[in-house]
């Protein structure tokens, strides 16, 4: 994650400080250590709410949150500078229904006595909060330690993804591609877990979608794309107007049906109906963080969803090709995005071209950056419940060269045999999604905030 909180974390920030009625323990380092608390997270860009007074009963509780609610905040973090009243966890617990972060800060340095017992209160308020079923993330330590500003960027992320799924809407076009059993959705399902909303879309209309853009704007477009300097082999320039009127349809589907993920049946209909896949155009808004996914994958497009909500950015949806007991070689025939792949005008970087089976444009042909650390990650039902894993490793020369977008995972720890097995066996689809960076403990602690089955 960057120092800042980024585009997608724009929601001001819902601070409440748990105060005292009776006085008691030193109240000057109460102050202090409050003004470093709001000051590093202002640091980091949010706007707090809430932060002005401390809550010291229901009524002043209210207030606040009255506040916090008004102002859209999507996560709330909670300090307890000196030991407060342990009842009002379940207030809160009541008021608001989405994870809290308790933020436990340390005593002052050196005086010789107990300061302020943050530890003792917020470990109170957890426990509390955990017998009540409710969610929260736990942090501990001084706001000028920047692995504990870490650890409060993630719990913060965190409670936002949780927040916006509980909001999101995912429509899928048509269903999952033919015989792909393992990419169905339950629109129950997701609700009771997640909280998401699945909307079906007709693929007919979709088809007459694209046709109905306006000759102009998918001219206008299909300028962008040519700006963009990415190398045609054995296709022309023709190809590229099709893909614009894909591009531009889903863009348009998604803002009016207020979609914030969407999975679309992509072969065989688009390809005979269209004459071109719309790879280009996946390519192109997953690399502007929208949630898309092909063949169907609703919970492909919900785990793209995640990745962007985290702030971890784009993720390569892929299949997972073949592995040794080291490595996995992950690919996809040519929907990568396009900031994940090596740089346009490289000679490994991106072309347009047309797809290795069914040959007719348009897709990416172009390799995974050899990036470093990566997370491989998975959202998936089976046995009427939700499963999430992920996993680390490097990125590494591949195996051999492949049309389409590929990367090679040696995989931190190895054993991927036994690793693939266990995740066999869990249900989990032939899908998976790769993202730059190392993740599994954020994946961790999401699962244990949705409740979700855990496959580290």
């Amino acid at each position: 994650m960057t120092d800042r909180v980024t585009h997608r974390e724009v929601a001001p920030l819902g601070v409440f400080i748990l105060g005292r009625k009776r006085p008691g323990f030193d109240q000057e380092w109460n102050r202090i250590i409050c003004q470093r608390s709001v000051a590093a997270l202002e640091a980091l860009g949010y706007r707090c709410v809430g932060a002005e007074s401390p809550v010291i009963d229901d009524e002043s509780l209210a207030a606040t949150f009255d506040k916090i609610e008004q102002a859209g905040c999507e996560a709330l973090v909670m300090l307890q500078p000196s030991m407060g009243h342990g009842q009002l966890a379940l207030s809160v617990a009541q008021r608001w229904p989405k994870p809290v972060i308790l933020w436990a800060t340390p005593e002052r340095p050196g005086d010789g006595k107990v300061s302020s017992c943050s530890l003792v209160g917020q470990h109170l308020w957890g426990s509390s909060l955990r017998q009540a079923g409710h969610p929260f993330e736990f942090v501990y330590g001084d706001p000028g330690d920047a692995e504990v500003i870490g650890d409060l960027k993630r719990a913060i992320a965190l409670g936002t993804a949780f927040s916006r799924l509980r909001k999101a809407k995912v429509g899928v076009v048509g269903t999952h591609a033919p015989g792909f059993i393992d990419l169905a959705a339950d629109p129950f399902l997701l609700r009771r877990t997640l909280g998401v909303q699945l909307n079906p879309l007709s693929l007919p209309q979709f088809i007459e979608r694209v046709h109905a853009i306006a000759g102009e704007r998918a001219a206008a477009d299909v300028r962008r794309v040519q700006e963009m300097g990415l190398r045609l082999v054995d296709v022309d320039e023709a190809a590229l107007e099709m893909n614009s009127r894909c591009y531009l349809a889903m863009q348009d589907l998604m803002e009016e049906e207020s979609l914030t993920a969407l999975a679309l049946q992509c072969w065989p209909e688009l390809p005979n109906m269209l004459g071109q896949w719309p790879y280009l155009a996946v390519a192109r808004l997953t690399a502007e963080e929208r949630a898309v996914a092909i063949e169907g994958d609703v919970d492909g497009a919900i785990s793209l969803l995640m990745n962007f909500d985290l702030g971890l950015g784009a993720s390569f949806l892929t299949d997972w090709l073949d592995h040794d007991r080291d490595s996995i070689f992950f690919w996809h025939p040519g929907m990568a995005p396009l900031t994940m792949c090596n740089a346009v005008g490289s000679e490994c970087g991106p072309a347009l071209t047309n797809h290795f089976n069914i040959v007719k444009p348009l897709v990416v042909d172009a390799a995974i950056r050899n990036e470093g650390a990566v997370t491989v990650m998975r959202l998936w039902r089976c046995d009427e419940r939700y499963h999430l894993t992920a996993f680390e490793g490097r990125t590494a020369e591949p195996p051999r060269k492949l049309t389409g977008n590929s990367v090679r995972v040696v995989v931190e720890g190895g054993d991927v045999r036994t690793r693939f097995d266990g995740l066999l066996h869990a249900g989990m689809p032939h899908h998976v999604l790769l993202a730059f960076g190392s993740h599994a403990e954020t994946f961790r602690r999401l699962a244990r905030l949705l409740r979700l089955e855990w496959h580290g």
